[in-house]
C-alpha cells in the first residue's frame, strides 16, 4: 500500500489530519486551525457524522492565518463516541486513515488529534503509538515475487508529522512496532521452496547482525547431542534438515547468571502433514504452519530495536519441514525424549508439539528460565473453539498470565484462556509409551495440545502457551490488516515486555 512510512523528513505536510466526535463538528481545540472556517463548513455536509471511520475533507484555496496554513487537504477522520474512545478503536481507524491516504496518493501529513485525546483523558503518546500501529500494519505489502506479467503499482513513500512531541514519539513507537510485525508477516507470507529450515536460520543470523542480538544454530550432529529427537525426527523427510535457532537479547547492565525469559517458536516451514498426509485442499496454506516462530522472530527484532527491556529475553525458533520420503517417521513409532517421557507417534500431521517439545525441554535444562512462553499454531480445535477473534491462551500462573491479559489489552492481540487439569492430562496416555502425540478422540481437542506439552515443562517453571491458529492470518480487508498474515504475537510479546 505504500512503499515506505515514516516520521518526519523533509518537506513541508500538504494534508492535516484532524479527528470529529460522532454527531459533532469541530472540536474547539481545533478551531485555531480553521481561521477560514473552511472545515466547520465540510463537517455541515452529510458525509461528516463523525461516526467512527467516517471521511469528510476540506479544500483551502487560499490558506491563511496560523491554523490551516499550507494545507491544501484537511482530512477529518470520525473517532465515534469520545466516551469510549480507547487504543484498539484507534488502531482500526490507522487502518481507515491509511486506505484513504493510499488512496489519494497523500505523501505528507500531519496528525492532530490532541484536542480529542485530552477530551477522551488518553495519553497522548500511547495512543498515537496505535493509530501510527495502525498505518503500519495496513500499509504492508508483499510484492517481491511479483514477475514480468504483473504491472508494479507506484507506491508513495509516505511522511507523518505531529504538532507535539508526545505525539511524534508515538508515531514512531507504532510505527516501529508495526515494522516488527512486517518483519513477521514478510517471513510468514514466504513461499515453503524458499523459506526452508536454512532460509530461516539464514534470517535468523541476519537479524542478529542488524540487531545485536545473538543467534546460535543447532543441526545435524548437534541434534543428536543434545537429544532433541523431536526436531530431527521430524525434518528427517525432507531435504532440509530441521534446526533449533537460539536468539538472545542481553542489555548492557545484565547479568550472566540473571534468568531470561524464553520465547519458543513452532517453526514448521511446511507441513504435508508427513505420512498420515493431509487431504483435500487442506495441506494449501501450510507455509504459515511456521507463523509461531514467524511471531516471536518479529518479537525478538521489536525487542532488540523498541522496547530494549533490562532483562534477558532467549527465543528457541523448533524448525523443520513435514514432508513424505522412505525416511519419513511412521504412526506406532516411539520417542524418548531429552527429559526421559516417550512418546507414541499415532499421527504425524501432530508433528508440531513433538518439535516443540524439544524447544521446552531444552529451555528447562539449558536456559534456567524464569518463564517459558510458547507460540504456535497448534491445533484446528481452537479455530472451532475461539474462532478468528481470540487466540488461546493456557497458563496456570497467575502472575504471568496477568503479564499477557494486559500485553493482549495493550496490543489488541486478544487471548481468551481455556481450562488445563490433570484430567486432560490422561488423555495423552499411551498404550505403549508414557503418552501420545495425538489422542484417539476429538473431545476437548485444542486442549489435548496443551496437555502433550505440558509433560516437557518442569514442574516450578511458570509457563503459558499461546494457540494463534485462528488468529494469525486473515482473509478480510478491514481494520489495519489486509488479506494474509497478520503478524499476531510480535506486538504482544513486545508490550509484555515493555510493561516490565
Amino acid at each position: 500500500m505504500f512503499q515506505s512510512i515514516t516520521v518526519g523528513g523533509r518537506g513541508t505536510p500538504s494534508v492535516l489530519v484532524l479527528g470529529q466526535a460522532q454527531g459533532k463538528g469541530l472540536h474547539t481545540g481545533d478551531k485555531p486551525r480553521d481561521a477560514e472556517g473552511l472545515i466547520a463548513s465540510a463537517l455541515k455536509r452529510p458525509e461528516a457524522t463523525g461516526d467512527t471511520g467516517s471521511i469528510a475533507e476540506a479544500f483551502p484555496e487560499k490558506p491563511k492565518g496560523r491554523g490551516a496554513k499550507g494545507f491544501g487537504r484537511v482530512i477529518v477522520i470520525g473517532l465515534g463516541d469520545p466516551k469510549s474512545l480507547g487504543t484498539d478503536r484507534l488502531r482500526t481507524l490507522g487502518g481507515t486513515l491509511g486506505r484513504h491516504l493510499a488512496r489519494i496518493k497523500a505523501d505528507r501529513i500531519e496528525i492532530d488529534l490532541r484536542a480529542h485525546l485530552k477530551a477522551a483523558k488518553l495519553d497522548e503518546t500511547t495512543a498515537m503509538s496505535a493509530l501510527a500501529e495502525g498505518l503500519g500494519l495496513v500499509g504492508w505489502t508483499y510484492d517481491r515475487l511479483r514477475g514480468s506479467a504483473t504491472s508494479k503499482k507506484d507506491l508513495t513513500k509516505l511522511q507523518l508529522t505531529a504538532p507535539s512531541k508526545a505525539s511524534t514519539n508515538g508515531l514512531e513507537r507504532g510505527l516501529a512496532l508495526a515494522d516488527s510485525a512486517n518483519r513477521c508477516r514478510d517471513l510468514s507470507q514466504t513461499p515453503p521452496n524458499i523459506a526452508n529450515t536454512d532460509y530461516i536460520a539464514s534470517e535468523a543470523r541476519k537479524l542478529a547482525r542488524e540487531t545485536g542480538l545473538k543467534c546460535t544454530v543447532f543441526k545435524g550432529k548437534q541434534l543428536d547431542d543434545l537429544g532433541l529427537v523431536g526436531i530431527k525426527t521430524v525434518g528427517q523427510a525432507s531435504e532440509h534438515e530441521g534446526c533449533l535457532i537460539r536468539l538472545e537479547y542481553t542489555p548492557p547492565r545484565a547479568g550472566k547468571r540473571a534468568k531470561p525469559a524464553v520465547l519458543v517458536g513452532k517453526t514448521m516451514t511446511y507441513d504435508s502433514g508427513g505420512l498420515s498426509i493431509k487431504v483435500g485442499g487442506s495441506m494449501r496454506g501450510m507455509k504459515r504452519d511456521k507463523d509461531g516462530g514467524c511471531a516471536v522472530f518479529g518479537a525478538m527484532h521489536a525487542i532488540a530495536t523498541v522496547i530494549k527491556p533490562r532483562r534477558r529475553v532467549v527465543a528457541l525458533l523448533a524448525t523443520a519441514e513435514n514432508a513424505i520420503s522412505d525416511e519419513a517417521y511412521r504412526p506406532d513409532d516411539v520417542l524418548t525424549f531429552m527429559n526421559g517421557v516417550t512418546v507414541e507417534v499415532t499421527n504425524t500431521d501432530a508433528e508440531g508439539r513433538l518439535v516443540m517439545a524439544d524447544a521446552l525441554c531444552y529451555a528447562c535444562k539449558h536456559e534456567n528460565p524464569d518463564y517459558i512462553i510458547d507460540v504456535a499454531t497448534l491445533t484446528g480445535g481452537v479455530v472451532v473453539a475461539l474462532g478468528s477473534t481470540y487466540g488461546g491462551m493456557w497458563c496456570d500462573d497467575d502472575k504471568l498470565r496477568d503479564k499477557l491479559e494486559e500485553a493482549a489489552a495493550a496490543s489488541g492481540e486478544r487471548l481468551w484462556r481455556l481450562p488445563h487439569h490433570t484430567e486432560y492430562n490422561e488423555l495423552m496416555r499411551s498404550p505403549v509409551a508414557d503418552v501420545l502425540n495425538s489422542a484417539p478422540v476429538r473431545e476437548a481437542h485444542p486442549i489435548q495440545g496443551a496437555a502433550f506439552l505440558s509433560y516437557f515443562v518442569e514442574d516450578g517453571v511458570p509457563w503459558a502457551h499461546l494457540d494463534i491458529a485462528g488468529v494469525h492470518a486473515t482473509d478480510k480487508n478491514s481494520g489495519p490488516y489486509v488479506p494474509g498474515p497478520t503478524g499476531f504475537g510480535t506486538r504482544l510479546l513486545a508490550e509484555l515486555f515493555d510493561a516490565e
